[in-house]
C-alpha cells in the first residue's frame, strides 16, 4: 500500500512539473499552445455538434471548465497509472508521458494555421515530467539500476512523498510565473479609447420591474460562447487586422490606424445560435467601433466577385459572413470598444466583427486579426464544415423573464415581463402574451433604442390560485410573428414559443 501510495504521488508529481513547464514555455512562445488547452480544442472540434448543443443547454458558461479539468483529469489518472509502473519497468513508464506529450504536440500541429513551435511545449511537458520520474524512482529515491526493490521500511517511501509534495509546490509557482509572463502585453486597462463623432441618443431608462432583464447588459455580465479553452492574450501593439484575399490592395492595419478612422456608436444586441428558446445567450450593449464598409474600400473591392467575408481570429478559428449582407447598409463595424470601455478579452479585445441581425457564428469574430474576401465555394469555415448555415438571420423571439418556471407567487396583480428582439426583421413592434391558452394580447413595451436592440416588455396579470401556463411572442416590424414551430439551434437558430408554468397560491 505505501509502495502504490508512493508510485502514485511520484507519477502525479512528473505530470504537474511537466504540465508547468510546458505552459512556462507556451507563455514565452504562443500561450494557447499550452498541452491541456491544445488537447482540450481538439477534443471541441471533434465532437459532434450534438454533444456540443447538449453540453452547452446542460452545462452553459462552465462547460469550459469542466472539459479542462476532464482532459487534466484523465492526464492525472494516466500519470498515476505511469507512476505505479514505474516500479518495475521505468523506461516503460517513461513511455507513457512520451505518448501523453505527442498526442499533445499532434493536437498542437492540428490546429489552423499551426506552425511547428506550437508543438515544443507539449515536448518540454514530456521531457521533463520523464526526468522527475527518473529523478523520483532511481536517483533520489535511492535506487541504483543494479538493486532490488525498495522496502518500505528503508524511509524510502516517505522521503519520495515529501520530495513530491515538493515538486507539486514548486510546480504551482512555475504555473504561477507562466501566467504572469503570458500577461505581459498590453490590457484592456492600457488602452484609452478615442471619442466617436457619430453618437446615438443615449440609452434611454429601460423598464425597472423585478426580475426584468436590464435595457443594457453590463460587460461582466454578457453572455460568452466560443470554442476557446483560454482567452487569448494579444499585444495590441503588434497586433494586426489584414485585408486579403480577392481585393484591388492588401491592407494591414494596427490598432492606432483602426482607431484614428471615423468612428461610430452603435446600440446593438448580440444573440449565439445555440441560445435555446427562453435561453440566456444573449445581450445589448453600446459598441464603438469602425464601419465595415470603411474598412474594406481601404481595399478596393469593387472588382472583387467574393461573396463571404472569412475572418479569422489570432488562434485560427474562422468564421464565414455572406459579404452581400454586411454590406447591405446595417451597422456593421469593426468594434474596439463595449459600453464606455476597450472591449474586455473575453469579448474580444482588442478588435471584433459585428454584423447586426446575423448570429455570432456568422457576424461576431472575437480577437480578429484576418478578413479574407473569397467565395463559399473556394474555403468554408469551422462553422460551415461542421454542417451550420452559412446565411444565418437572427429569428424574431421573446423570453419571460418573470415569473420563472415552476415559481410560485401570490394571488393578485403579478408582473409578467421579458425581453424581445428581432434584429433581422426591423425590430420588436409588439409582443403578446396568451395565459393559459387563452387569446393572446398585446402588452406595454419598454423604450426602443432602434431595430438592432431589444425590447423591454410587461403585463400587469391578476393572477388567481391555481396552476398557470404563460407564453410569449414577439412581433417584429416587418409583419412577421415568432415562429411557433420548435427547432433545436442546429442549424439555423432555435424557434418555438417559451411556455412558463407557475402556481398562484
Amino acid at each position: 500500500m505505501e509502495h502504490s501510495l508512493r508510485d502514485v504521488a511520484g507519477g502525479i508529481a512528473a505530470a504537474v512539473a511537466g504540465v508547468a513547464v510546458g505552459d512556462v514555455v507556451a507563455a514565452l512562445t504562443r500561450p494557447d499552445a499550452a498541452p491541456i488547452l491544445v488537447v482540450g480544442t481538439q477534443v471541441i472540434d471533434l465532437t459532434p455538434t450534438p454533444v456540443k448543443e447538449w453540453a452547452i443547454a446542460q452545462f452553459g458558461t462552465a462547460d469550459k471548465p469542466i472539459l479542462v479539468g476532464s482532459v487534466a483529469a484523465v492526464t492525472l489518472v494516466a500519470a498515476a497509472a505511469a507512476g505505479i509502473l514505474a516500479r518495475r519497468h521505468l523506461w516503460t513508464a517513461a513511455g507513457v508521458f512520451v505518448a501523453l506529450g505527442a498526442v499533445a504536440a499532434l493536437a498542437a500541429l492540428l490546429r489552423p494555421g499551426a506552425q511547428f513551435i506550437d508543438a515544443i511545449p507539449s515536448a518540454a511537458t514530456a521531457v521533463v515530467a520523464i526526468a522527475v520520474l527518473v529523478l523520483l524512482h532511481r536517483g533520489i529515491g535511492g535506487r541504483s539500476r543494479a538493486a532490488g526493490p525498495v522496502t518500505a521500511g528503508d524511509g524510502t517511501t516517505r522521503r519520495t512523498l515529501l520530495l513530491s509534495a515538493a515538486v507539486i509546490l514548486v510546480a504551482a509557482g512555475v504555473e504561477t510565473a507562466a501566467r504572469r509572463i503570458a500577461s505581459r502585453r498590453t490590457t484592456p486597462a492600457d488602452v484609452v479609447l478615442p471619442i466617436a463623432k457619430d453618437v446615438p441618443r443615449p440609452l434611454p431608462e429601460g423598464v425597472e420591474a423585478r426580475g426584468i432583464t436590464p435595457f443594457r447588459t453590463g460587460n461582466a455580465e454578457f453572455y460568452r460562447v466560443d470554442t476557446r479553452l483560454s482567452l487569448p492574450t494579444v499585444d495590441i501593439d503588434t497586433w494586426r487586422l489584414t485585408i486579403d484575399g480577392d481585393v484591388g490592395r492588401l491592407v494591414t492595419l494596427s490598432f492606432e490606424d483602426l482607431a484614428a478612422m471615423p468612428l461610430i456608436e452603435r446600440d446593438i444586441t448580440l444573440t449565439c445560435v445555440s441560445n435555446e428558446v427562453g435561453g440566456r445567450y444573449v445581450g445589448g450593449a453600446r459598441w464603438l467601433g469602425v464601419r465595415l464598409s470603411d474598412v474594406l474600400d481601404r481595399a478596393d473591392i469593387r472588382r472583387s466577385s467574393a461573396d463571404q467575408i472569412l475572418s479569422t481570429d489570432v488562434a485560427g478559428m474562422t468564421i464565414s459572413t455572406p459579404l452581400s449582407i454586411a454590406l447591405d447598409g446595417r451597422d456593421s463595424m469593426i468594434a474596439i470598444g463595449m459600453n464606455g470601455e476597450p472591449l474586455p478579452r473575453e469579448h474580444g479585445f482588442p478588435a471584433r466583427l459585428i454584423v447586426p441581425g446575423l448570429y455570432g457564428f456568422v457576424g461576431a469574430t472575437k480577437w480578429i486579426t484576418r478578413m479574407t474576401l473569397t467565395t463559399y465555394a473556394r474555403q468554408n469555415a469551422y462553422w460551415t464544415k461542421r454542417g451550420w448555415a452559412t446565411d444565418a438571420p437572427i429569428k424574431p423571439s421573446s423570453r419571460i423573464d418573470t415569473p420563472r418556471p415552476f415559481e410560485t407567487v401570490r394571488s393578485g396583480m403579478v408582473t409578467v415581463g421579458g425581453i424581445a428582439w428581432a434584429q433581422d426583421s426591423g425590430g420588436v413592434a409588439a409582443v403578446e402574451v396568451s395565459i393559459d391558452d387563452a387569446p393572446w394580447q398585446t402588452v406595454t413595451l419598454g423604450p426602443t433604442a432602434g431595430q438592432d436592440y431589444w425590447r423591454q416588455w410587461f403585463l400587469r396579470w391578476k393572477a388567481a390560485p391555481g396552476r398557470h401556463t404563460i407564453a410569449a411572442r414577439a412581433v417584429a416590424a416587418n409583419g412577421s410573428t415568432q415562429s411557433a414551430t420548435r427547432a433545436t439551434p442546429f442549424p439555423d437558430g432555435s424557434s418555438g414559443i417559451q411556455r412558463v408554468v407557475v402556481t398562484v397560491a
